[in-house]
């Protein structure tokens, strides 16, 4: 079997669509399947990561089977950079075409398939980003390096991604402000000149006990340094570094959203109904004990989405559309 496996502004976009497709291309590898990076209109199959114009086109003209993955929705893309609000109207009617287009869909989550299943009757598949425990080896070593560079006291909040609103920032920045005694830390770029005003008041505007870091150059340091995964975000597609502070044995406290269906509160993780009950939920995993009984579990529940256990999904559906 030979893959075209595209991923349109491939060299613009980063953070968890660029890391779904690094883990894609690593699954392929593990199951000796060929691919190319280019678009390749008589491959056996072309996975278009992206719905851009140029995938669109590709996608409208292959002669082979399309699959597309369902990274980007109209529901998940507002409150991220400038202007992403005003262009989440005109991108549903967009995205309906473009999904239509593929012979079948990959869905991170039942819940993104929940919504996708809204703008297309194109077939779905749910297969999870997954997480590269292989990248995370040895963070444990890094934990002072990263404690003495951002000058962090444990135990550490803290989050893993782009700084946007949509992912809770101003929870984030004031739950912070109301636990003065404790540190927390979001790593991930800032990008300022591609944010509004009111997300920059709100980084500028921090309490002194709130880092953000800006990019990392080894992201394992992130998760050497933290200690309770913060991650109140409003709309999520699955959630690539909550997976990954599970791997990690991180105990996540997430915002109750449908997303994490998937998670059980007091188990794997804690979940949190509305701002007011962060503070509760934080002060909570202070105890070392409790933080080590709840990241033990995450560890354990993140098991079925490793890589390994995941990449016999990408095969069997790239045989079923072939089939077809």
């Amino acid at each position: 079997m030979f893959v075209s496996h595209y991923f349109e502004f491939e060299d613009r976009v980063t953070g968890g669509i660029s890391e779904s497709v690094a883990h894609q291309r690593k699954m392929l590898e593990k199951r000796g399947i060929a691919y190319t990076t280019e678009p390749v209109l008589d491959a056996d199959v072309l996975h278009c990561n992206v719905m851009g114009p140029r995938s669109v086109y590709y996608a409208s003209r292959a002669d082979c089977p399309v699959v597309a993955h369902t990274h980007v929705t109209a529901e998940d893309f507002g409150e991220s950079f400038r202007f992403t609000n005003a262009l989440s109207y005109p991108l549903r009617p967009y995205l309906k075409r473009a999904y239509g287009l593929a012979d079948a869909l990959v869905c991170p989550s039942e819940y993104n398939q929940g919504v996708i299943d809204s703008y297309t009757d194109t077939p779905t598949r749910v297969i999870t980003n997954g997480v590269d425990t292989e990248k995370l080896a040895g963070f444990e070593d890094l934990r002072e390096e990263y404690l003495r560079r951002y000058d962090l006291s444990p135990p550490v909040v803290f989050l893993v991604g782009h700084v946007i609103k949509r992912k809770g920032l101003e929870t984030f920045v004031e739950t912070a402000r109301k636990l003065p005694e404790i540190d927390f830390a979001w790593f991930g770029p800032l990008d300022r000149e591609l944010k509004g005003r009111s997300t920059k008041r709100l980084i500028d505007d921090s309490p002194q006990n709130c880092t953000f870091t800006g990019f990392v150059d080894d992201i394992r340091g992130a998760y050497a340094a933290g200690d309770i995964f913060f991650f109140p975000t409003h709309e999520e597609n699955e959630g690539i570094a909550l997976l990954e502070a599970m791997a990690a044995g991180k105990p996540p406290v997430v915002r109750d959203i449908e997303t994490f269906s998937w998670l059980t509160d007091g188990e794997d993780a804690i979940k949190v109904d509305g701002d007011a009950g962060f503070v509760d939920a934080i002060r909570q995993l202070r105890d070392a004990d409790e933080r080590a009984r709840l990241g033990e579990t995450a560890r354990e529940r993140s098991e079925p989405y490793h890589l390994d256990a995941v990449a016999e999904e990408y095969e069997r559906l790239y045989e079923e559309v072939c089939g077809r």
